[in-house]
């Protein structure tokens, strides 16, 4: 908005285009006569161009403020009012047919917005539509660099048809949606908070017939509707991280999942609250066993440290990833991941793990238990593996080769205790592929550390030849010196050092301090005697 307004006083200076002077406003139009030159026609769409960012602005000021919801509506008429004028202009003989058909372009897609925000499904789809069209034949008229841009900005143009067509009654656009956002940066603007407000409110509808879940053989009802849209959107947003393009977007829809997790476990602990009382005297009726409420809770716990673990498990294998392009990246200039990295993420998943055997009303499943068991210890192995790692760049040969052995200690036990369970694990990292891996990494271990003992070895026999010491103070070292048979042989420092020695005594006089010496006090004048009596005999001229 600020640069419009400042592009606009820069050409009307530059047209010499002014609307009156200091003291007086004199209203001025662009008309066809004047269209000598292309920058009259950008001052209608600057006006247009500033009239929308104000309203984008608005847009976003109107979620706390409602009333400029009114301001916004008002400023989208102006600049359709603006985009109206400036395809009239454009329908002169002096202007171009690609500059004509831009000009419909984007004079249909603010009448689409308009529309939009005024619900008007059916006109603005009808407008976005128009729209679509006109950049479409564009991109195919034009160089492959130019029709980079149209289509850019048909893509940004149909998430609106579909949420219009949604809105008319068309029930398969509301999986065109979701797929739309599951693209890298999702729907942005003006549709994306819409957009979650329509799967939510789709949701909401289908929560209406949900009554209840089961979870490891124990049905729990649910009455909360939070909980209830939830549960039913889990399977959908598992579904869309798993076909999610690149890491940053499946980091975006985890990061969502959890979101909506915390929020319903916030409304299930919030109904806990006045129940406690109820809770204990449960407790006690059933003789241990949780109350429905908190085994909800419970579960939905288990949602969100299951989904915090696969959120951490997708980023550690990405440093994977970039860790076997290490020495790529070091060319490039990039910073390259460390194992210490790794070793972080893996902690996170440990006490994931230990917060999981914790949760209440799990706590005598022994399957359960056993599962979470044989988890801990795949990530344990990984844990050592990269630990082996990290001791490895530092050359500490001996506790890398331990770890190793932990390493296949953990994969191990895991092999001979995961006959039943197997299921269970198969969405875990394969143990025999990292066997297989720390087998290698032994060998080369090993080699490394050969490799680094000779590699001291020649490094240090020169030194103790070099190091300038003489023969007298290395007897107890042995090796090849040719300076002994030469005739600049090192035998003793001569001429010999200057050493300390002690100086000469001082002597003091110290009888001083244990002398007597005479009294004095008769020696010292006595003060006169003062008083009354000796002001009288000074008067009468007596004196001792």
């Amino acid at each position: 908005r600020g640069y419009c307004s400042r592009r606009l006083r820069r050409l009307r200076k530059t047209l010499n285009f002014k609307m009156g002077n200091r003291h007086k406003f004199t209203g001025k139009k662009v008309t066809e006569e004047i269209l000598s030159d292309n920058r009259y026609l950008l001052l209608i769409l600057m006006d247009a161009e500033r009239a929308w960012s104000y309203a984008m602005q608005l847009k976003q000021e109107a979620n706390t403020e409602p009333r400029k919801r009114f301001h916004l509506l008002s400023r989208l008429r102006k600049a359709v009012k603006h985009a109206e004028e400036l395809e009239r202009l454009c329908e002169s003989n002096r202007v171009d047919a690609k500059t004509k058909l831009e000009a419909q372009a984007y004079m249909a897609y603010l009448t689409g917005m308009l529309r939009f925000e005024h619900q008007e499904w059916k006109a603005a789809m009808e407008a976005f539509n128009k729209c679509k069209t006109i950049y479409e034949k564009l991109a195919n008229a034009f160089t492959e660099e130019q029709a980079v841009l149209y289509n850019q900005r048909v893509e940004e143009i149909s998430p609106n048809i579909r949420y219009c067509a949604y809105n008319i009654g068309d029930q398969s656009a509301i999986s065109e949606l979701m797929q739309m956002r599951l693209r890298s940066g999702g729907t942005e603007g003006l549709l994306a908070e819409k957009l979650e407000a329509l799967i939510t409110q789709t949701r909401a509808k289908q929560a209406a017939t949900m009554s209840e879940v089961e979870w490891r053989g124990r049905t729990v009802p649910v009455k909360i509707d939070k909980v209830r849209i939830f549960l039913l959107g889990l399977a959908d947003n598992e579904a869309a991280i798993v076909q999610a393009e690149n890491e940053e977007t499946k980091e975006r829809l985890f990061e969502s999942l959890l979101s909506e997790c915390r929020d319903a476990i916030q409304a299930v602990r919030e109904d806990l609250k006045p129940d406690q009382k109820q809770r204990e005297h449960s407790l006690e009726m059933d003789s241990g066993k949780v109350s429905n409420i908190q085994y909800l809770h419970s579960y939905l716990t288990y949602i969100k440290l299951s989904t915090a673990i696969k959120r951490n498990e997708s980023m550690a294998k990405s440093l994977q990833k970039a860790l076997l392009q290490q020495q790529r990246s070091e060319e490039d200039g990039k910073r390259t991941p460390r194992p210490q990295d790794l070793i972080r993420l893996y902690d996170i998943i440990l006490q994931n793990l230990v917060e999981l055997t914790q949760l209440p009303g799990l706590e005598e499943d022994k399957n359960f238990q056993k599962e979470i068991g044989l988890k801990t210890l795949v990530y344990k192995a990984y844990r050592c593996f990269f630990i082996a790692q990290s001791y490895v760049l530092v050359k500490k040969w001996s506790e890398a080769l331990v770890l190793y052995e932990r390493v296949l200690k953990y994969a191990g036990q895991v092999q001979s205790e995961a006959g039943a369970y197997k299921n269970s694990l198969k969405d875990l990292p394969d143990v025999q592929d990292l066997i297989t891996q720390v087998n290698a990494e032994k060998y080369s271990l090993q080699a490394a550390a050969i490799l680094d003992a000779n590699d001291t070895h020649e490094t240090e026999s020169p030194s103790q030849v070099k190091d300038g010491k003489p023969l007298s103070e290395r007897f107890e070292t042995f090796c090849l010196d040719p300076s002994l048979v030469s005739k600049q042989v090192s035998l003793v420092h001569f001429p010999p050092g200057f050493q300390p020695i002690p100086c000469k005594p001082l002597f003091f006089d110290l009888a001083l301090n244990h002398v007597a010496f005479p009294p004095l006090e008769d020696k010292v004048e006595q003060k006169a005697k003062s008083g009354l009596t000796g002001y009288i005999k000074g008067i009468f001229g007596f004196k001792s």
